[in-house]
């Protein structure tokens, strides 16, 4: 299967890049498509399906691709990868939060709920009494 973005759309897209971000921007490409892929189907869901029929699918979703490729690469490959970070003085406390931990999923949450698979739910939840007669 092809990736829902190119190099070169992301690169138009983002920014020039260098040649070995050109590497990792196309490995990044087909792994984060089939990542969405592979979430869809476990939903049930023919994505490729659902983006060759809907234009505006397509091109939000090559947005999603695009937006996570650009976001992993702006990661630091030297350094931790932190999104934020605090210190504290005379209590010696120091926190951070880390963007991608242990090389977790590459499309988060929010990715997804652009896409329209993942939604909020409601629901109701009827409780019986067991000992009634």
């Amino acid at each position: 299967m092809s990736a829902y973005a190119t190099v070169e759309e992301l690169a138009e897209y983002w920014r020039t890049m260098t040649e070995s971000e050109l590497t990792r921007a196309s490995v990044l490409l087909d792994n984060v498509s089939s990542e969405i892929r592979l979430y869809a189907s476990r939903l049930g869901i023919d994505f490729d399906t659902q983006v060759s029929e809907d234009t505006d699918l397509e091109t939000v979703t090559k947005s999603v691709v695009m937006d996570t490729v650009a976001r992993i690469l702006n990661q630091s490959t030297t350094d931790e990868a932190v999104s934020q970070y605090s210190q504290s003085a005379m209590g010696y406390s120091v926190s951070g939060t880390y963007l991608v931990p242990g090389g977790g999923s590459l499309v988060l949450n929010r990715d997804l709920k652009r896409l329209g698979l993942k939604r909020q739910r409601y629901g109701i939840m009827e409780v019986f009494d067991v000992n009634e007669d």
